[in-house]
């Protein structure tokens, strides 16, 4: 009786070191499926991964024994690769192990344009890091699990296995709302955008990277830091976006609004105010987050000449510059309600000469502003001015921004920022 005990004792433990040996990785389940997840790695090739900023794969990354892997050439400037597809609600999950002192990371909602060398200016990064062999001190926001420069984990909740072992991440992010999961458990809960979210922003690392973390969606980006890097098992499920209302000004002060330039913005008896400084330059009022699909209601009075306009999907450059695409303001027969694009290919859609008489200068007027997708359409005063489709639009995503024109002699008053997402 007890060499029968023993041999099946002998021959489960055999099963059971066979079934670990055998499982294999890189695959969903049926139950995975069914739930909507997908694959971003199929453990063999790269397909569905690129450069940072190109259209192939050329930086140094390859596929070993199931796994992507850096191969440890990578630097700040470089290494970085991203996957062809964006995402914007989701929750993500991997496998990772890291060499001795090891360092890389997991970046999501990274924007891709020539402006940007590297895409952590960008993206928000979930830190990847050997702590207890990593050469050099490291700041508590540098460390493992960290929302890098911003928020920081519950250190007591984190059971890590040391390098040159599997870990396990997690990234939610639910319509603002994100969480940090390792090994299974939640290590760190936030809301992006908040007052709170902002002030750390605009206060530590990123206080000179304008558009860090606002994108609300982008590519995954994976960090080869000068460290060789495994990862496994990478696979994401689309969260559903929420619709919300929001009231862009809330009639006191410009609380959510950013100003660029020297040119003046201001809160009087409950309208905001833009007019023209002694500098008679371009200035600018831009949202602090961004809005990309919505509809947009907003009355505005010319007091005075009203070359001015909103700026749609748009973000800044260095300096004051507002690049991306402008529902136009302006006095009459200068078509308030026309579609233009700064910095690039001028008028994408003028109104009708019959319609300039829609616009009531010294009047209010309500300017409504529908953009979904790769369709923007425009109305002043109930009536259509223009609507196009556009691939160049429909792939932009940024702030909404108020222009004052340069030249001075400009004062426009605006009111009632009501704004539906889509």
């Amino acid at each position: 009786m007890k060499k029968n005990t023993l041999f099946n004792l002998l021959l489960c433990s055999s099963v059971l070191l066979l079934s670990a040996s055998c499982v294999k990785h890189n695959t969903l389940s049926p139950d995975e499926i069914a739930e909507g997840w997908e694959l971003l790695f199929d453990g063999e090739t790269l397909n569905g991964w690129k450069d940072y900023n190109g259209t192939t794969l050329t930086q140094p990354w390859h596929v070993v024994d199931g796994c992507i892997q850096a191969k440890g050439e990578g630097s700040d400037a470089s290494g970085y690769i991203v996957t062809e597809k964006q995402y914007e609600n989701f929750e993500i999950s991997w496998d990772w192990k890291l060499s001795k002192g090891g360092n890389s990371g997991m970046l999501y909602h990274v924007v891709e344009r020539p402006q940007y060398a590297v895409p952590y200016v960008t993206g928000p990064e979930y830190q990847l890091i050997d702590e207890p062999n990593f050469p050099q001190e490291l700041e508590e926001w540098q460390k493992l699990g960290v929302d890098y420069a911003m928020y920081l984990p519950d250190k007591s909740l984190m059971k890590v296995n040391p390098y040159g072992k599997w870990n396990n991440s997690r990234i939610v992010f639910d319509n603002g709302h994100v969480e940090h999961w390792l090994n299974g458990v939640k290590i760190l809960e936030f809301e992006a955008w908040t007052d709170d979210w902002h002030a750390r922003k605009n206060s530590g690392k990123w206080e000179n990277a304008p558009e860090y973390g606002l994108a609300t969606k982008g590519v995954f980006c994976l960090q080869d830091h000068g460290d060789p890097a495994s990862f496994r098992n990478i696979k994401v499920k689309e969260l559903p976006r929420k619709t919300k209302q929001i009231s862009l000004f809330n009639g006191t002060d410009l609380q959510g609004w950013e100003i660029y330039g020297t040119e003046l913005w201001y809160v009087k008896d409950g309208l905001l105010y833009c007019e023209s400084g002694p500098d008679k330059a371009y200035g600018y009022l831009a949202t602090r987050n961004y809005y990309n699909d919505y509809e947009l209601s907003v009355e505005f009075k010319q007091e005075s000449d009203g070359n001015s306009g909103v700026f749609i999907r748009s973000f800044i450059e260095e300096g004051v510059r507002v690049n991306g695409w402008q529902v136009e303001v302006a006095p009459k027969n200068r078509d308030t309600g026309g579609i233009y694009e700064s910095y690039g290919r001028g008028w994408l859609a003028r109104i009708p000469d019959e319609k300039e008489t829609i616009l009531k200068e010294g009047e209010w007027n309500t300017l409504r502003i529908q953009i979904q997708g790769d369709h923007i359409a425009t109305w002043l005063n109930g009536q259509e001015m223009a609507h196009l489709h556009d691939t160049k639009i429909g792939a932009g995503q940024g702030r909404i921004a108020l222009q004052i024109h340069d030249g001075g002699g400009i004062k426009v008053a605006w009111r009632n920022f009501q704004l539906k997402t889509l």
